[in-house]
């Protein structure tokens, strides 16, 4: 391939310089091609194709879809790590995407008993227990209650659970791919309970909801009542769309900044009770089993946690030496992210990443760094702060303070090793 005469290659030291430079003339620019006997890029000096022909027309792809060149920004799983795609999970390509927003094709999918097809014509929810009148909602009903709009996080608890012991896996959509941000629309839980009147429950700071979907498995979870008349959504968009199949549509719960597992998609039925369920995913799993063999119960919120996304395993330097754009995203579950630092050399040294969107409240913030790479080795790590002050852990810290049994709720700094030739590796360093 002729590589042309000349390159975007920008001086961190000097970008004044560069957008001076950029300045010349195509005219300029053939004389310098003419004079160095080089040849041009037909890229640039010759009609192609796709110019010479009319494209598709407005009919043609009435949803529009992905274009084939990013054919491979798909949901990845893991074959081995379940003994079957119907109770098992794929990770979002969070390597291949920028900003904060996941398209709904790309979010990762968690499943117990396999993603099911549930009309807006067959839906129903029921509300019962200790409320005052129980009821039956068909989507029509919940579509007349107040909308609200907020873009939110979703992880799942075991996101990056397979990292407890060490490096695992060589990529980040597998280290760190169980996650989501979206925005979804919808009504609050607190008006659908407060249709069906909560008097009859007596003093609220004791009750709880119990939630629970369509699908065979049920998914039971119980939320405090506290959290529920707080900032649950009942939703029945994301992203300015209808729910897909895999996400829950119809309706799905949202509860921000809490594990996923609790976000019951095909919500069919909530019940205000005096106490929690005690159900097989709040005690067997979805718990935090302790050095001690003691298992560490309601630890619902996410805490602080971020990840560099490239360069990373599956997003390697591929252009060489010079500019350089580390970039990555942080989360809390206790609010917004106030600062990501990052590490060039294993945590020895750190530096301020700039955030691209200070308002981030139980939401993703995505971080850039720009440096001059000049093909050295790096330990790229990153750091995050949120709002309460909170800082993310190192793996030994973690572990010092959980031991090594936990699968869920690792939110400790990972490592990734930039070698000279701009490939990466998972690596845990001490």
């Amino acid at each position: 391939m002729e590589v042309p005469i000349l390159k975007f290659t920008p001086n961190p030291q000097s970008r004044r310089a560069f957008l001076r430079g950029s300045a010349a003339t195509m005219a300029g620019i053939v004389t310098a091609q003419a004079a160095s006997g080089t040849q041009a890029d037909p890229l640039i000096t010759e009609v192609q194709d796709w110019a010479s022909v009319t494209g598709d027309g407005v009919d043609a792809t009435p949803y529009g879809l992905p274009i084939k060149f990013e054919s491979d920004v798909v949901r990845r799983s893991v074959p081995w790590l379940t003994a079957s795609p119907i109770s098992s999970i794929n990770f979002t390509p969070i390597h291949a995407l920028d900003g904060t927003i996941t398209p709904q094709g790309c979010a990762f999918e968690r499943h117990h008993s396999g993603a099911i097809e549930l009309s807006k014509s067959d839906y129903r929810l029921m509300v019962n227990g200790l409320v005052d009148q129980p009821l039956v909602f068909s989507y029509a009903d919940l579509e007349r209650l107040p909308r609200e709009n907020h873009v939110y996080f979703c992880e799942c608890a075991a996101n990056t659970g397979m990292e407890w012991a060490g490096a695992q896996l060589n990529g980040v959509q597998f280290t760190h791919g169980m996650i989501h941000n979206m925005e979804y629309t919808g009504v609050s839980l607190r008006s659908v309970l407060q249709e069906a009147g909560l008097a009859a429950a007596g003093d609220l700071q004791d009750k709880w909801v119990y939630v629970e979907g369509a699908d065979a498995s049920s998914n039971g979870r119980s939320i405090p009542m506290e959290k529920a008349l707080d900032d649950v959504l009942v939703a029945f968009k994301a992203n300015g769309e209808a729910l897909r199949k895999e996400h829950g549509y119809p309706i799905r719960l949202v509860v921000p900044g809490w594990e996923g597992n609790m976000w019951v998609k095909w919500l069919r039925r909530i019940e205000v009770m005096d106490g929690p369920v005690e159900s097989r995913e709040e005690t067997s799993k979805y718990t935090d089993v302790l050095e001690d063999g003691t298992a560490r119960k309601w630890t619902w919120v996410m805490d602080a946690k971020s990840v560099i996304t490239s360069p990373s395993p599956q997003a390697p330097i591929q252009h060489g030496p010079g500019a350089l754009v580390i970039t990555g995203l942080a989360w809390s579950g206790h609010g917004s992210i106030k600062r990501v630092d990052i590490s060039k050399d294993g945590g020895r040294n750190w530096e301020t990443a700039r955030l691209s969107n200070r308002e981030s409240n139980k939401a993703l913030a995505r971080f850039y760094l720009e440096m001059d790479w000049q093909g050295e080795e790096m330990l790229l790590q990153a750091r995050a702060m949120d709002e309460t002050g909170y800082v993310q852990p190192s793996k030994q810290q973690l572990r010092e303070l959980r031991g090594e049994n936990s699968v869920y709720h690792n939110n400790c700094i990972q490592t990734w090793h930039v070698k000279p030739t701009g490939e990466v590796e998972n690596v845990e360093v001490s």
